[in-house]
C-alpha cells in the first residue's frame, strides 16, 4: 500500500481540508493572468474583482461551519482595519446551504467586507492551481493586477503575516 505526504489535514466525515496555513509567495515573474471572478454577494450585490484592480485585493475563501474559519475571522477582520483603503477584502463562502446561515456567519463575527456567495464551490474554479479545492479556510492575495501573489492553504497563521503578504503585493507595483 501506498501513503502519501501532505501538508493537508484530514477532519473525518466533513469534507473538507484544513491546510497547515504556510504562505506561498508567487514571484512577479512567475504570476499567472488575472484572476477573473464574478458572483453575487450574500446582500444580492454584484461584485467582480476585474472592478477591483489598481491595489491588493484579499480573497478569504470560507464556510460557517468551518471551525478554522471561525478562529481566523478576527484577524482578517483586524487586518482589513490596519490596511483600510490600501487593500480591498473578498469573503469567498463555499458550502453552505443557505445564504442565512453565511449572513448569520458574518453579522456574528462583524464581518466588514462582502462575501461572494458559491454554495457549490464553483467559485473555486478561478483558482485553480493555486489552491484545493477542498482546503477551507484559504486565502489569496492578489496584485494590483489581479495576478495571484500569495496564498495561504488553512487558517492564516497571524495578522501580522497576512499584512505582510498584502505588503508585498502592494510593493511589486
Amino acid at each position: 500500500m501506498l501513503a502519501g505526504c501532505s501538508g493537508l489535514s484530514g477532519t473525518g466525515d466533513k469534507g473538507y481540508i484544513s491546510g497547515e496555513g504556510v504562505p506561498v509567495e508567487v514571484a512577479r515573474e512567475d504570476r499567472d493572468a488575472p484572476v477573473d471572478l464574478s458572483g453575487t454577494d450574500l446582500d444580492g450585490q454584484d461584485v467582480d474583482l476585474a472592478q477591483l484592480r489598481g491595489k491588493p485585493v484579499v480573497v478569504n475563501v470560507w464556510w460557517s461551519e468551518c471551525p478554522p474559519c471561525r478562529v481566523e475571522q478576527p484577524d482578517l477582520n483586524e487586518a482589513a482595519a490596519e490596511l483600510g483603503d490600501d487593500a480591498t477584502f473578498v469573503g469567498l463562502n463555499i458550502r453552505d446551504s443557505s445564504a442565512d446561515k453565511a449572513l448569520a456567519f458574518v453579522r456574528n463575527f462583524e464581518v466588514p467586507y462582502p462575501s461572494i456567495y458559491s454554495p457549490d464551490g464553483q467559485a473555486l474554479l478561478s483558482f485553480a492551481g493555486t489552491l484545493n479545492p477542498r482546503s477551507i479556510p484559504s486565502t489569496v492575495v492578489l496584485d494590483a493586477e489581479g495576478r495571484v501573489a500569495a496564498s495561504v492553504q488553512g487558517r492564516i497563521p497571524t495578522t501580522q503575516t497576512l499584512l505582510s503578504l498584502v505588503e508585498a503585493a502592494a510593493a511589486d507595483g
